[in-house]
Parts: structure tokens; C-alpha cells; sequence
């Protein structure tokens, strides 16, 4: 079964690790010894990590002599940017209906309190 090039993104971006790594290589390119040393991982699980990315495209690992620079690629990045952004309507909606709502809700409990003051009933709030 081929796996969809949105699903390879998001199973690398699930891992802190890796997560990091791209942080990291977001302020420019560098070597792998670079992006190893802030983690408590051996050597080849960090390997492992830069396979993954490269795999889903979000590196590219070049050779400079005995230097290997990654760098970030960011186009599946912005993959993943535009599929979320296609939710945005939705969820700018559901907290439109929300705010209104609650805008209603503040609406009837100030109403009762009204109703209670006149009628010389204490407060809902108040100790008595």
C-alpha cells in the first residue's frame, strides 16, 4: 500500500525529535554532528531520525567533503499548512457560535437577575 505524501509528512512531524531537528535546521543548514548534539541519542538513532525526513522530504542531506550538511526543505511543511488552513472556516464558525451563545447566555442570566431584583428576591450570587 502507497502512503500519501500529507500521511509521510505527518508521521515524521509526530515525533519530538524530529520536530526539533527541523527547528533546528529552520535558522540554516548544518552537519549531522550539529543536529546530534543537543539530543541523549546515539548516533544512529539521529541517523535514523534524518532518514525519516528525508524520506518524507523535509531535508536534503548534502556532501562537502567529510561534511554533511542538512538543510529544510519546506514545501511538505506548507502542504500541511494548506491542508490545515482548509479547516479554518469551519472552525471560525463553530466559535462564532459559540461567542454567540455565551453572548446569550449572559444575556438570560442578566434578564433573571433583573426579574429577582424586583421582585426583592436576593441575588443569585449573593450569601443570604
Amino acid at each position: 500500500m502507497q502512503t500519501d505524501q500529507l500521511s509521510t509528512t505527518f508521521s515524521a512531524l509526530a515525533d519530538p525529535t524530529r520536530r526539533a531537528i527541523l527547528a533546528r535546521l529552520a535558522l540554516g543548514e548544518t552537519s549531522v554532528k550539529e543536529l546530534a548534539e543537543p539530543f541523549r541519542i546515539t548516533p544512529p538513532a539521529v541517523t535514523k531520525h534524518l532518514k525519516v525526513l528525508q524520506r518524507a522530504g523535509l531535508i536534503t542531506q548534502g556532501r562537502q567533503a567529510q561534511w554533511r550538511p542538512c538543510r529544510l526543505e519546506a514545501a511538505p511543511i506548507r502542504e500541511v499548512a494548506a491542508w490545515a488552513e482548509s479547516y479554518r472556516q469551519f472552525w471560525e464558525q463553530s466559535f462564532d457560535r459559540l461567542d454567540e451563545y455565551l453572548v446569550e447566555m449572559k444575556k438570560n442570566a442578566e434578564t433573571k437577575s433583573r426579574k429577582r431584583r424586583k421582585k426583592g428576591m436576593p441575588h443569585a450570587n449573593s450569601t443570604k
